[in-house]
């Protein structure tokens, strides 16, 4: 199965400050056909004015990554930890035993970014920060773990069974990805793309369009423009 999951047709919010659009169940957005995806439980595509943000709140038990589209986020929390993530980078929040921490856009310009919450495979760890800066030009054509439960080198850990991938293809190329049947989102950060299933599916994504994949052997992305992709591939949930 793969399915298109147009931007317009996300849950939305605007608070002024903060313009979202929710890929699945969030806030004041209920869809019970869109609570999770395999272990992804959040997806949303956060507009955050110059000079505002997110004030201190508290989370528990979630990994929370970060991608940052365009701008730059700034993290505070009450560990000490206190970091910026510009675009095309990430920061990764184990919430754990719990942490209360702060987002702000310090930037003069609007900041874009995706926030993505895995359910983990452990209760109660301890709660951290991490952000690292990725070489950007390490994900031309190619899809690079950025955030893994599965060790792969150089990603920041997760407790969650499973990865968050990014790249950047050209267009007229494309990139294969072997998923074996488990669970996938994917959004083009930008670009438009065509998404084919190994059961012959096709479908066509503009930029914030989700496509939702699932019992696929493997997946051809094919950049019908420059694209910028973020992928997030988990294990089924019991």
């Amino acid at each position: 199965m793969i399915e298109l999951r147009p931007f317009d047709k996300l849950g939305k919010s605007d608070h002024g400050w903060l313009k979202a659009n929710f890929h699945f169940s969030f806030a004041d957005y209920r869809n019970q056909d869109r609570v999770h995806w395999g272990a992804l439980r959040v997806w949303n595509n956060d507009r955050i004015a110059p000079q505002s943000g997110f004030p201190p709140h508290p989370h528990r038990d979630m990994e929370i990554v970060t991608y940052v589209i365009k701008g730059a986020i700034t993290h505070k929390d009450h560990l000490g930890n206190e970091g910026r993530t510009e675009a095309g980078q990430i920061q990764v929040m184990s919430a754990g035993n719990g942490i209360q921490h702060a987002e702000y856009n310090m930037e003069q310009a609007e900041t874009e970014l995706f926030q993505i919450w895995i359910i983990p495979n452990k209760q109660g760890v301890p709660a951290r920060w991490e952000t690292v800066q990725f070489p950007a030009d390490a994900r031309d054509g190619r899809l690079v773990p950025l955030a893994s439960g599965r060790g792969d080198d150089g990603a920041i850990p997760l407790y969650a069974d499973g990865s968050l991938m990014a790249g950047t293809v050209k267009a007229g190329q494309s990139i294969r990805q072997t998923l074996n049947g488990k669970p996938t989102y994917l959004v083009p950060a930008k670009g438009k793309i065509e998404v084919r299933g190994s059961d012959g599916k096709v479908v066509t994504a503009n930029a914030r369009d989700g496509v939702a994949v699932v019992d696929q052997d493997e997946i051809e992305i094919v950049a019908l423009e420059d694209a910028e992709i973020v992928l997030v591939e988990t294990d089924r949930l019991n």
